[in-house]
C-alpha cells in the first residue's frame, strides 16, 4: 500500500533522512518509533510531499508518488492527523468534520457523508456531545479524537497519524490508543508515527526503530520486543 525506497532528504547543506525504506501492507498497523528528532515527522512529510527528495522514491497504492504534489497524494486515498492537530479552532466539530469529507462533498456522496458522521459520533461519542462547540475549545484529547475522526471522513485508503499521544495524560494516552485498535480490528491501513514506544507496538504489526535519520531496526512487533536496545532505551525494561 505505502512503499518507500532509499529515500534522502537535505535540510539545506543537512542530510536529515539516509536511505529510508519501508513498507504499510492494507490492513496492517506500522510503527515507526524514535526520539525526538530521530526524523519520524521527515518521514511523514517526505511521503506525502511537503518535502522533496533528493533520492529514493516512493509508491502508494500502486502508484508512484515520489514528486506528485500533497493535494493530489490526498486525492489518492492518503490522510494525515499531523503532529499537533492542526484543527481549524474557531469552527465547530461538526464543521471540522465536514471539512474532512470536503472532496466527498464536491463529488455529491452526501448521503454517505452522513452515514459517516454517524460512524464517527459511534466511535467518539464526546464529539456529538460538543459537535456545536468551537475546536479550539476542545480539552487537547478532545481535539485529538477531533483530528483522528477528521482524517477518517475522508474514508481514505490509509492514514499516517503523527505522534497522536503528544501531550496527553496518560489516561487520555491509553484511550487514544484504544481507539486505534478499533481501527485495526475494522480493517485500516496506519503507518503510526511515535514516541511513546510502548504503546505503538502493543497495536502494531510490524515496527521501524529510527535514530538519527535512519533506519536501525525492522521486524514484527515480537521480534522488535525481544532486542536487548528496544527494551532498555524504548521500554525501560
Amino acid at each position: 500500500m505505502i512503499e518507500t525506497r532509499e529515500i534522502d532528504v537535505y535540510y539545506g547543506d543537512i542530510q536529515v533522512l539516509r536511505g529510508i525504506s519501508l513498507s504499510v501492507n492494507k490492513g496492517e498497523i506500522v510503527a515507526l518509533i524514535g526520539n525526538n528528532s530521530a526524523g519520524k515527522s521527515t518521514v511523514l512529510k517526505a511521503i506525502v510531499g511537503l518535502l522533496s527528495k533528493s533520492s529514493g522514491s516512493v509508491h502508494f497504492d500502486g502508484n508512484s508518488i515520489t514528486e506528485m504534489p500533497t493535494s493530489e497524494v490526498i486525492r489518492l486515498g492518503m490522510a494525515v492527523v499531523p503532529e499537533g492537530r492542526r484543527l481549524f479552532g474557531p469552527l465547530t466539530v461538526f464543521d471540522n468534520l465536514k471539512l474532512g469529507s470536503y472532496l466527498r462533498l464536491m463529488k455529491k456522496e452526501d448521503a454517505d457523508v452522513r452515514q459517516d458522521l454517524d460512524r464517527m459520533f459511534d466511535l467518539f461519542p464526546i464529539l456529538m456531545q460538543r459537535k456545536e462547540q468551537s475546536a479550539g475549545t476542545l480539552s487537547g484529547g478532545e481535539q485529538q479524537m477531533l483530528a483522528i475522526a477528521r482524517a477518517l471522513m475522508a474514508r481514505p485508503k490509509a492514514v499516517l497519524m503523527d505522534e497522536p499521544s503528544m501531550g496527553l495524560a496518560p489516561l487520555m494516552v491509553r484511550e487514544i490508543f484504544g481507539v486505534i485498535q478499533r481501527l485495526k480490528e475494522q480493517g485500516h491501513t496506519i503507518l503510526l508515527i511515535e514516541q511513546n514506544a510502548r504503546m505503538a507496538l502493543k497495536v502494531s504489526d510490524r515496527a521501524y526503530i529510527m535514530e538519527l535519520g535512519r533506519i536501525t531496526m525492522n521486524g514484527d512487533v515480537g521480534t522488535i520486543l525481544e532486542a536487548d536496545t528496544v527494551r532498555k532505551f524504548y521500554l525501560g525494561m
